[in-house]
């Protein structure tokens, strides 16, 4: 097919389909679960198929089950943001639900804030729908506040408000830092100032290993239309059932949810997590899996200290990953690449920046501690400082040289 009958969001997409990385090869790159957490649904499945039959095998309402709406909204009024089932979409997990906002708010060339650098996955989502980017900067806090309200100030003045800010507070990807409550409450009160919406992404929410939970942004979202939330099933329990939610404000929802392509997401998928939830299994499952990503992450630490002392991060409080700051002369992209030919695979941090990353594009990589075990994070990071120290340039031949 000649290129020019392409859509114009497809002519810089690869022709090649992807492919998985050999077998023998250590996983560090995307957020997969460890397989020793994937929970046996053997029992919900099977209720899920025979009580439930006609519930499950039939088309979905298009909002979700209206049960699991529900839990959901009880789920989140327990962690203190105020709504009911009427404030919650079922999604195709949490990128369906960034899709369905991108679907809503954007028309080509309209601006969406990122922070600087963003999820990866997040950029040609977004993108795909003809938007720009304004990236903000962040620090050891997340987004910067106060750039933000000069970008808003501008906008505002040039009349081209951005459509909506997207942030990651909690053990934001791919940084791992978390926005204190101040911060916080001052991004809410921006977007509620200048009437931009806040997407607040939160997959990581409840994978937090020490210190105490700050409430989320949409807690903070006292009139209830400022913030939404893009929920998610897949970092607490299992990726491959792809069920999340949108919360936010009904009005929003229910546009959203006529953008659905889907006839209604999977209800299987739905009743099988809400029989899981009524169980009363969810709580330890997630101590389950606090405990056993934080001695992932205590592991590939430990591991960083002393395989690679060159480089440096902030060890974060939760999520899945560090964010690691590379040393002068060193590439990221090309330590990508030698460390996929030593059999262990990164996202190199370019991936992460919406307008190209500048002068900080080589300077980072991304590794995630949740899917390999203790034993494969050790050799994984063997392999990586092994890759670092074979680039033989700049940074890395002095390193190796010592």
């Amino acid at each position: 097919m000649p290129p020019a009958s392409f859509a114009r969001r497809a002519t810089q997409l690869s022709s090649v389909m992807p492919t998985s990385a050999p077998a023998d090869s250590i996983a560090f790159d995307s957020g997969h679960a460890f397989p020793g957490l994937l929970p046996d649904l053997t029992s919900e499945a099977g209720n899920a198929l025979s009580e439930f039959r006609a519930e499950t095998l039939q088309y979905a309402p298009r909002p979700g089950l209206p049960e699991l709406r529900a839990w959901i909204a009880d789920h989140m009024r327990a962690d203190g943001a105020s709504l009911n089932a009427s404030n919650v979409l079922v999604t195709n997990g949490a990128k369906h639900a960034l899709e369905l906002v991108c679907r809503l708010m954007i028309d080509e060339g309209d601006a969406v804030v990122v922070t600087l650098p963003t999820y990866f996955s997040a950029i040609p989502i977004i993108r795909s729908f003809g938007a720009t980017f304004v990236e903000v900067p962040q620090d050891a806090n997340g987004m910067d506040v106060d750039a933000l309200a000069t970008v808003l100030d501008r906008a505002a003045a040039a009349g081209r408000a951005p459509k909506f800010i997207y942030n990651v507070p909690d053990f934001h990807n791919p940084t791992g830092v978390t926005m204190p409550f101040e911060r916080r409450r001052a991004l809410v009160e921006l977007a509620r100032r200048y009437g931009v919406l806040l997407v607040e992404d939160s997959p990581y929410r409840k994978v937090r290993f020490e210190g105490d939970s700050v409430p989320s942004l949409k807690s903070l979202d006292a009139e209830g239309s400022a913030v939404i939330q893009l929920g998610t099933f897949s970092k607490l329990l299992a990726p491959g059932l792809r069920v999340g939610w949108a919360a936010g404000a009904p009005d929003l929802l229910a546009r959203m949810a006529q953008l659905k392509t889907d006839a209604g997401s999977c209800p299987l998928t739905q009743r099988v997590i809400l029989e899981f939830c009524r169980a009363g299994r969810l709580d330890a499952h997630t101590t389950r899996v606090q405990e056993t990503y934080r001695a992932h992450r205590d592991r590939m630490v430990r591991a960083f200290e002393r395989q690679l002392p060159e480089v440096s991060f902030q060890t974060p409080n939760g999520g899945y990953y560090l964010w690691l700051s590379l040393p002068p002369g060193v590439d990221g992209d090309a330590l990508a690449r030698r460390a996929a030919d030593a059999g262990v695979i990164v996202i190199a941090g370019s991936r992460f920046f919406a307008n190209g990353g500048g002068d900080q594009r080589g300077r980072f990589i991304r590794v995630a501690f949740s899917h390999a075990g203790l034993d494969e994070i050790d050799e994984g990071v063997r392999r990586l400082a092994a890759a670092y120290h074979s680039l033989g340039t700049g940074a890395a031949a002095g390193a190796a040289a010592n």
